[in-house]
């Protein structure tokens, strides 16, 4: 185990990552021996071994012996361009030392671009003006923010535990956007431990704002609104603990939609299937898997906090919210649940993921979800790091790849080639992407390396089917 801060620590004490539903192109499948091999892992870029130093090069140049250090909890998103981006975490600078990160990274299916930030952990924000961007603006260094992209290709960034304006360190509630070349701190404060501010619940208003807090979930929806649900922070009444409350931000004011203005709320499941006003998902952290589908509703699986019965741990408990209500899609009422895999590749109404938290989740080109890893329950019911790939089409969840058992290190094979043998280690809180030929991308996390030791990872891998 990694010591040092609570906020550093595994799960049991809150390891986070951030989701957000991004599309990445990064060019034709992998070929190896010839031909194109389909279903199948291939390792991209970086090191087979843990706790490896970022290799950062010159601010702006792409080079082919760059490398972001080795991390969990960064934030991942696309441009317009299909570039895959990266943002901070928990990890290993250009020095080797280990801390909160705020460099920005840039990968253009063949080289890693160091954009912006620093090449040295623990950085402080530099914030400026409040709307008004800046080349010297920055957030500070951290991990377990949300983020989304809005319909003009802008990145937008909130909250994470890291480092404020002061150099102080504690749970944020500052919201940026990225234009592709500065930063500009649009909401919230530059000071962190910030209590929340709800108002009216269903009202906007200028002076409401969520309170600090990381390993939140988040969607962005087809009018550009940001929806924040959960995490690890702070409330109406400045106490700390996990949340349950929804809101929106619709590019100036936030409105408190749904669940509690206070922490450690128990979840209200009502019936499987059936929208109900009474319902709501237990307050939760560490990274919840969030997405939306065609009919723009919000879907949440999983994460650590409390199910029906007031006890706080790891979930798999699937939500679906319409606007108005909660409907408990899937899974359990009830913690620590193991997982139920039946036949890889097979599609069965039984199957569900264990609990967990600190996954990867993704949409593709057909609206199914596809969820990889965190720490949680295997078919045993063995609690560890995970490197199952799960689809989710709607109705039922299908074993895709990895495996069943927890603790998995990984085999690697040769760099840049494909092959049926490889997999990705067990890992939680990677950061994820699905690109325009559905592949799936991994970068990072916390879990297994190629001989078994455990700690950060900075391998990249890609998944074609």
């Amino acid at each position: 185990m990694i010591m040092g801060s609570c906020k550093e620590m595994l799960r049991v004490v809150g390891v986070i990552v951030v989701l957000s539903s991004v599309l990445v192109g990064c060019g034709g499948g992998a070929t190896g021996g010839g031909g194109s091999v389909y279903s199948a892992w291939t390792w991209i870029s970086g090191s087979d071994t843990v706790n490896q130093s970022g290799d950062y090069g010159a601010k702006g140049a792409a080079i082919a012996s760059n490398i972001p250090g080795a991390r969990f909890g960064a934030v991942p998103w696309t441009d317009s361009s299909d570039n895959l981006w990266l943002f901070g975490g928990m990890g290993y600078d250009g020095a080797g030392t280990y801390g909160s990160l705020n460099d920005l990274w840039k990968y253009d299916g063949v080289n890693w671009t160091w954009v912006s930030g620093s090449n040295t952990v623990n950085q402080s924000g530099t914030y400026g003006a409040q709307g008004v961007a800046a080349a010297s603006n920055v957030p500070g260094a951290r991990l377990g923010s949300i983020s989304w992209i809005d319909g003009s290709g802008n990145l937008w960034l909130f909250g994470g535990y890291g480092y404020d304006s002061a150099g102080a360190i504690d749970d944020l509630n500052d919201l940026w956007r990225f234009d592709g070349t500065n930063w500009t701190w649009i909401s919230g404060s530059d000071t962190g431990a910030q209590g929340g501010n709800y108002g009216t619940k269903g009202i906007a208003a200028g002076s409401n704002v969520p309170g600090a807090r990381y390993g939140a979930g988040a969607w962005i929806d087809s009018s550009n609104n940001l929806w924040v649900f959960g995490g690890n922070g702070y409330d109406s009444t400045a106490a700390q603990g996990y949340l349950n409350d929804l809101w929106r931000f619709d590019g100036t004011s936030w409105t408190w939609i749904s669940g509690s203005s206070v922490i450690s709320q128990w979840g209200n499941y009502g019936v499987k299937g059936t929208p109900a006003g009474t319902n709501v998902p237990g307050a939760r952290g560490d990274a919840p898997v969030t997405w939306i589908d065609a009919s723009g509703n919000l879907w949440l699986f999983s994460g650590n906090g409390f199910d029906s019965a007031g006890s706080g741990t790891l979930l798999n408990d699937m939500w679906r919210f319409d606007g108005s209500n909660w409907t408990w899609m899937s899974g359990s009422n009830t913690a620590s649940q193991a997982g139920t895999y039946g036949t890889k590749g097979v599609a069965a109404v039984g199957n569900v993921p264990g609990a967990r938290a600190g996954a990867s989740g993704r949409v593709d080109s057909k609206g199914d979800l596809w969820v990889f890893g965190g720490q949680g329950f295997d078919s045993n019911g063995i609690e560890d790091q995970l490197n199952d790939l799960w689809r989710f089409d709607g109705a039922n969840w299908t074993w895709m790849s990895g495996d069943d058992i927890s603790a998995q290190s990984g085999i690697y094979g040769t760099l840049g080639t494909a092959a049926a043998s490889n997999k990705a280690g067990s890992r939680q809180a990677p950061a994820a992407w699905i690109d325009s030929n559905d592949d799936v991308w991994l970068f990072g996390g916390w879990g297994y390396d190629g001989s078994g030791s455990l700690g950060f990872l900075n391998d990249l891998w890609r998944y074609q089917r």
